[in-house]
């Protein structure tokens, strides 16, 4: 059991926790410390890697709090509850996501015999994750990617409209976080609401 809020920061030996680190680590043990006993059970074990600061353009700003990735499903568990609370405190809007490993591309030139490179640890894979994480709890309905003369590319990603209330309002936020976190170009959409037939 976490008597502290340092419990709940999982960092490697040596390494010091940043301040805004230590904030939200603080504020998930008052939430767990507060919380009615069925709540109680799922935010105990949860805790956090890393926390960022990310610029998302308009003079706003974003917290980016990284979880241990066997975490992620017990933080989706009470996602809703533990974002508004530490939007609530930050006054920021802020993005849970799974800590996520790239692997290198093997090469002529790596000389070390290592096992063959996971699918989940490839570029693509892992970038396709973090937009996942990223728009929790609103459902991906369709990616297009543009490709333009100029050889960039942009990505427009449509979202399920039943979720528009609850993420609409986060959308730049989206944009600004997938943008700094990949470099990819990203719109996030919601479809036009098809006319009722009567």
């Amino acid at each position: 059991m976490a008597f502290t809020y340092s419990a709940k920061i999982q960092k490697e030996k040596g390494v010091k926790a940043t301040p805004l680190e230590e904030q939200i680590a603080q504020y998930l043990f008052e939430a767990e410390t507060n919380a009615a006993e069925d709540v109680k059970a799922d935010l105990a074990k949860l805790q956090i890697v890393a926390a960022k600061d990310v610029d998302v353009g308009k003079g706003k700003n974003a917290v980016v709090v990284f979880v241990p990735f066997r975490q992620l499903r017990d933080y989706q568990r009470v996602h809703t509850n533990v974002v508004a609370d530490l939007e609530k405190k930050l006054g920021k809007q802020v993005v849970v996501l799974a800590q996520r490993r790239i692997l290198q591309k093997p090469t002529k030139n790596n000389t070390k015999k290592l096992q063959k490179r996971p699918r989940s640890r490839t570029l693509t894979a892992v970038h396709d994750a973090i937009l996942e994480d990223l728009v929790f709890p609103a459902q991906i309905v369709d990616k297009r990617i543009r490709q333009r003369v100029d050889g960039s590319r942009s990505f427009r990603i449509t979202l399920e409209p039943r979720d528009e209330e609850s993420v609409e309002h986060k959308v730049e936020t989206f944009t600004g976080v997938y943008h700094k976190l990949t470099g990819k170009h990203a719109t996030f959409v919601f479809p036009a609401a098809a006319p009722q037939e009567q």
